[in-house]
């Protein structure tokens, strides 16, 4: 008799997740103390402002990270999932639901602004990543920074070239890789923090906030450098479904948080004793022959924390195509073993066109920090207003509570992000202007269906008295399966209308099918499929699943079964209604949007594909549709 696999230990969770969640979060020594001592914010390296500074990073990951998401935050869980859009299905998880798409309401439009910002956030931090890591090889001698930016372009090129075969091989060894990069931050850290022991007042946020009294104006301008420590932070929240709470805590109080505290104070402490070190303070803390394995450790660690964006910008866009805000596109699993690795082709290229575009335009990492931090800022404010709403409608808290906490986070987040606010013209407007460009394609395409569903519910006719009406007629019955899919289980399919109409005839075995999208990770047991006769050899099936999952409908109908529903659907046939729309003048959208809509439709996966339908079963009728 075998035994069963053991369940991996809270340990080797937490080894996981440092591979994972804490990869962008980990590299930020690269670049963030350096960003502080930026010339525009015209402070001098001495010790008061070094310590001034040292306190407000220490003090911004305690309250940010450690309070803020580990301990209130992570609280939020759908179903054991957290990210921005599974935070906002949880705050909608009270209205009935429809099988119209939801309109956008403040809730909405919270979290896909938070969403669209977070892929702003995930096409630069590859590139500042990667660029900054790469720069290190200039420390020794100048004459290698003409190879500086091809070098890392190669590295972003490669990156996103094996993205089709999946990470899950490379994941294995993406734990041990980080706990050695954070073991390396915290022994350069602690090596050079003890010859200056100085910097240890840091600590105190006596330190922050005598910085922040003292120079006010650089103070607010320099918060947007200190940010940068925290870039990675909304990962803790997002990848809580793949490792669960107690793993990622573990990993940030015994690791994480260890590692760049001591990191932060090395730097700062070799600053006092040198100052001009202040072009690349991470690198000076390395003696000469460490100075290469040291760039290809925080080479391969930017890798990592690279393709953890990338990963996450996958699942992000998954959810989004499930809960119907970005249209169709072909999904890729890249495990048989681990639903959750996924490779999204259109997505990965517009990443990276947005990636090695940011670093060809911005050349340094230093000018991409300019540009960087804004959007993270952004999607830390948004969670914070789904936040209050979810701890008002889901956790029953009353308002003094909940306006109380919530206020202190908003107070925080809406500080960071003023101070970003500086960093628009400097670059800043790029994560900006992708985030609303995607912003008000989601919301477009989300419209769009809006306008069809209720054309359609408008003009087709109720399928069980059409069906009434149909039977009675004497039409030939075909001896097979026919299976129609509809948006909606009420009414007609315009496949089945128009097939009656022109054909006159019908199949022997009829089945409606409407597929749903619940704003829940995953549905299970009964509730999964619905089976309910509606004649003789007419069936309604209702098949529901999570915003995690992905339909596959001859498994799912396979799955009927269960419901009676015993059919053999290898040999039926699958009516689907093609929806061509036109743009019209008439109430709905503007036209512009409207010709968005048609676009983005036109150029959406088929969806015989999308619903993994065998494409000699498919018959497509079409429909067409003034918004």
């Amino acid at each position: 008799m075998t035994s069963p696999p053991e369940r991996p230990t809270s340990a080797g969770l937490a080894l996981a997740a440092l591979g994972v969640v804490y990869g962008d979060i980990g590299t930020s020594p690269l670049y963030a103390l350096r960003e502080c001592f930026h010339f525009s914010h015209g402070l001098s390296v001495t010790l008061p402002t070094i310590t001034g500074l040292l306190s407000l990073i220490i003090w911004a990951l305690l309250l940010v990270v450690t309070v803020k998401y580990l301990l209130f935050v992570m609280r939020a869980d759908n179903q054991g999932e957290g990210g921005i859009l599974a935070l906002m299905a949880l705050g909608q998880r009270h209205r009935e639901e429809s099988a119209f798409p939801l309109r956008i309401g403040p809730v909405i439009a919270i979290g896909l602004l938070g969403a669209s910002l977070v892929y702003g956030d995930g096409i630069i931090t590859p590139a500042i990543s990667v660029l900054s890591a790469v720069e290190g090889i200039e420390v020794e001698t100048t004459a290698y920074r003409p190879y500086t930016l091809p070098i890392a372009i190669v590295i972003l090129l490669a990156l996103f070239a094996i993205q089709s075969r999946g990470a899950g091989r490379l994941g294995e060894w993406f734990g041990p890789i980080m706990l050695f990069w954070f073991l390396t931050l915290a022994a350069l850290g602690i090596k050079s923090a003890v010859q200056t022991p100085e910097v240890f007042v840091a600590v105190s946020p006596y330190h922050a906030v005598q910085f922040l009294l003292e120079h006010p104006a650089q103070g607010f301008a320099v918060l947007g450098s200190v940010f940068l420590v925290l870039t990675g932070a909304e990962a803790l929240y997002a990848d809580m479904g793949h490792f669960g709470k107690a793993p990622i805590r573990l990993g940030w109080y015994s690791v994480v948080l260890p590692s760049l505290v001591l990191q932060y104070l090395g730097q700062g402490a070799l600053l006092v004793r040198q100052p001009e070190a202040i072009t690349n303070p991470f690198y000076f803390l390395a003696p000469g022959w460490l100075l290469l394995p040291l760039v290809i450790l925080a080479t391969m660690a930017t890798i990592i924390a690279s393709q953890a964006m990338l990963s996450g910008a996958f699942s992000l866009t998954h959810q989004a195509i499930q809960l119907g805000y970005l249209p169709r596109m072909d999904i890729r699993y890249t495990s048989a073993s681990q639903i959750g690795q996924i490779y999204v082709p259109a997505m990965n290229l517009f990443m990276l066109i947005g990636t090695v575009g940011l670093v060809v335009l911005f050349g340094t990492s230093s000018n991409l920090a300019a540009a960087y931090g804004i959007a993270v800022a952004g999607t830390m404010v948004t969670t914070t207003l789904l936040i209050f709403i979810v701890a008002r409608r889901q956790w029953k808290w009353g308002w003094p509570a909940v306006v109380l906490i919530t206020s202190l986070f908003l107070v925080m987040d809406l500080s960071f992000f003023s101070a970003n606010v500086l960093k628009i013209p400097n670059g800043g407007w790029v994560p900006l202007a992708l985030g609303a460009g995607l912003f008000l394609l989601m919301t477009t395409w989300n419209g769009g269906r809006r306008l069809i569903a209720k054309h359609l519910w408008s003009k087709m006719p109720q399928l069980t008295a059409y069906l009434k009406e149909v039977l009675a007629q004497p039409l030939s019955r075909v001896p097979s399966t026919a299976v129609y899919l509809t948006q909606f289980p009420d009414l007609t399919p315009p496949s089945f209308v128009q097939n009656v109409r022109h054909n006159r005839v019908l199949h022997e075995e009829l089945v409606f099918l409407t597929t749903t999208t619940a704003r829940v990770p995953t549905v299970t047991g009964s509730h999964h499929v619905h089976v309910e006769p509606l004649a003789k050899g007419v069936r309604r099936v209702v098949v529901q699943y999570g915003f995690m999952e992905t339909p596959n409908i001859t498994r799912l109908l396979t799955a009927c079964r269960t419901q009676g529903l015993d059919l053999d659907f290898h040999n039926a046939t699958f009516f689907l209604s093609r929806v061509n729309s036109l743009a019209t003048p008439k109430p709905g959208m503007a036209l512009w949007r409207e010709r968005l809509f048609i676009f983005l439709s036109r150029n959406s996966q088929r969806a015989s594909s999308f619903f993994h339908i065998p494409a000699e079963q498919v018959v497509e009728i079409g429909v067409v549709v003034e918004i």
